[in-house]
């Protein structure tokens, strides 16, 4: 197994492919700072390297008798079962599906559970719209709101659980997109199995950063991307315990989910076959075992290095005058800030911070508009233009804020170049009150 980092440091950027990429500013070549790895993150060479050496080996899975389908089908059920083991599930229980990305498998898991309008599923304000869009889409959604800080307890969930009629499903993010935050999952899940209640994690941000264990936690089913840890190759994870997926239509129908057809019936194939409709992506699910293989070997170091980046960012974002943190900059989070400056578009911040200065941010409402609604204290009546702007298509007057986020190969000295890149648009901001610039970025993790 090959390291993410080997034994270099950390603070080395040569272990992701493009490490070294440079871009234009002005007449300068610069080396371009990557601050959107919430939104997605460069391959890694070690996962570079895994697909390169299954590619001669690539064939279609399951029924063909030759060498090459016989390696790479014993190679893709060989993943299921180490991904089924990477997030803490029992293979025995549990089996992994591959859906392209975290949006399609909540999508997924959504229809599959046979959900009615009479049915209630419990989420929160904190949801990307992935875990929300599905959910509203098949059943009736009660919201756990957020408080001032953005930020939700699990009494509060618990008052949600407890409201009638009793839901079925409990869908939370394990950790939030937009600021980092990460609620007491384990607490939460206790509270939603006690009351019979499944629990469905949107595992997109946490899995990338720490190691989840879906039997300790309780989690009944996580969904997760890997193209957010190093293997954008087009694949995710999609863990779930079998019996959910025994009955019932799959999301996709084709090729390979039968076990017989004709112009009047179909006889399903068992589960994992039946939700697998389709030439698989084998090769995604390749470069997705091998990053989790990486995280796995690289878990202590990696956790460490980010926690510095949580203070480095803290202690850089402090210093810009007029700049203000969105949602709890205390406590155990990701490596993640949201923010914005008085007198200054979102996305005229972040257009300057790639033009001047190399840096890649992301800006608008990072597919999470409810949430950003209540960070940046929106009336209803805000929330209505906004809303009427929207269908108009007046996405200059869209709200949002800036978002940088680190992943584990990320240098402490690019979060000092963004420090000293704010500093210096906040100084020269004075000259620039009127600029308005098109919001290009609203979508997006």
């Amino acid at each position: 197994m090959t390291s993410l980092f080997g034994t270099r440091d950390l603070s080395q950027r040569d272990a992701l492919v493009g490490a070294d990429l440079r871009v234009s500013v002005g007449s300068e070549q610069r080396r371009y700072v990557d601050l959107d790895a919430a939104a997605t993150t460069s391959a890694s060479e070690g996962v570079v390297r895994a697909v390169q050496e299954f590619l001669p080996w690539y064939s279609s899975v399951h029924r063909g008798a030759g060498a090459k389908s016989q390696v790479t089908s014993a190679r893709y059920e060989e993943a299921r079962e180490s991904l089924v083991r990477f997030v803490g599930a029992d293979p025995s229980t549990h089996v992994a599906l591959f859906p392209r990305n975290t949006t399609e498998g909540l999508n997924q898991i959504a229809f599959r559970l046979g959900l009615t309008r009479d049915d209630v599923v419990v989420t929160t304000a904190v949801e990307h719209h992935a875990n929300l869009l599905p959910w509203q889409r098949h059943a009736q959604v009660r919201i756990v709101d957020v408080d001032r800080s953005g930020t939700y307890d699990v009494d509060a969930v618990i008052a949600a659980l407890d409201e009638r009629p009793t839901p079925r499903v409990l869908a939370v993010s394990g950790a939030s997109n937009v600021t980092g935050w990460m609620p007491d999952l384990a607490g939460i899940a206790a509270a939603a199995r006690e009351r019979g209640v499944l629990v469905v994690v949107d595992g997109a941000q946490l899995v990338p950063h720490r190691r989840v264990d879906m039997a300790a936690l309780g989690i009944d089913v996580l969904v997760w991307s890997g193209h957010k840890m190093f293997a954008p190759f087009g694949a995710g994870g999609l863990v779930v315990d079998r019996r959910l997926l025994a009955r019932g239509e799959p999301f996709l129908v084709g090729g390979g989910a039968v076990k017989a057809v004709s112009h009047t019936d179909v006889i399903w194939a068992d589960t994992p076959d039946r939700d697998d409709a389709g030439t698989p992506n084998v090769v995604g699910v390749v470069a997705l075992a091998a990053a989790a293989e990486e995280l796995i070997a690289e878990e202590g170091r990696n956790r460490l290095h980010e926690e510095m980046l949580v203070r480095a960012l803290d202690a850089e974002l402090a210093t810009v005058p007029g700049l203000r943190r969105l949602g709890p900059t205390t406590g155990d989070r990701l490596p993640v800030a949201a923010f914005v400056i008085d007198g200054m578009h979102h996305a005229e911040i972040a257009d300057r911070l790639a033009q001047e200065y190399a840096i890649g941010v992301r800006s608008g409402c990072f597919c999470a508009h409810p949430y950003l609604s209540r960070l940046l204290g929106l009336s209803r009546s805000e929330v209505e233009r906004f809303h009427e702007d929207a269908r108009a298509n007046r996405s200059d007057r869209v709200p949002g804020a800036v978002r940088v986020s680190c992943s584990s190969a990320t240098p402490r000295a690019d979060v000092a170049t963004l420090g000293e890149a704010l500093r210096a648009l906040t100084a020269s901001s004075g000259d620039r009150l009127g600029t308005r610039v098109a919001v290009t970025a609203v979508n997006g993790r």
